[in-house]
């Protein structure tokens, strides 16, 4: 069975970063143990990236660069906002636990878009968060190896996602 569209792909791999100055760092590593599944051919990864995977079988190893404009584009200065502390509570209370530095919240957008923000800072403007993908402007060198191959079932296949084990990671 090969990698290909609505088939259910679990990856193993080291990921490596490189913003232009330090050269490449090891950020993340997927061990065989526990894999990355992706429903292929439904863009839960990066095109760059399925296209490295998509007719290989289990077992095949892969390699492939990708340069930030093809991963998760450039650092957007415009995507730091500042938001009002008072868009935070809850209840009436503000919600201190979650205006915590590094923090990360999910939130829409008023077109109802899903963004994930980080907090940079809380001072007397509100809270500045930065909407940038944590990898934008980002180089990627991604090795891995297929450890799985799967028909995806009629249910994934219609929600666009992996189910089950390894399912709904974003």
């Amino acid at each position: 069975m090969i990698a290909e569209a609505n088939k259910v792909v679990s990856i193993s791999y080291r990921l490596k970063v490189d913003d232009g100055e330090t050269g490449p760092q090891p950020f993340e590593e997927v061990n065989e143990s526990t894999p990355f599944h992706f429903l292929a051919g439904a863009n839960n990864i990066l095109p760059a990236l399925e296209k490295e995977i998509l007719g290989k079988a289990v077992g095949d190893s892969f390699s492939v660069f990708i340069d930030f404009e093809n991963g998760y584009g450039d650092y957007d200065e415009n995507k730091k906002v500042i938001i009002p502390k008072a868009n935070f509570k809850e209840e009436g209370k503000k919600n201190k636990d979650i205006l915590k530095v590094g923090n990360v919240i999910p939130m829409q957008d008023d077109k109802g878009n899903q963004m994930r923000g980080e907090v940079l800072k809380v001072d007397y403007l509100g809270v500045h968060m930065d909407f940038n993908p944590p990898l934008a402007g980002f180089d990627l060198y991604f090795e891995g190896k297929i450890v799985g191959i799967r028909d995806a079932e009629q249910e994934e296949i219609e929600h666009g996602h992996v189910h089950g084990p390894g399912g709904h990671h974003h």
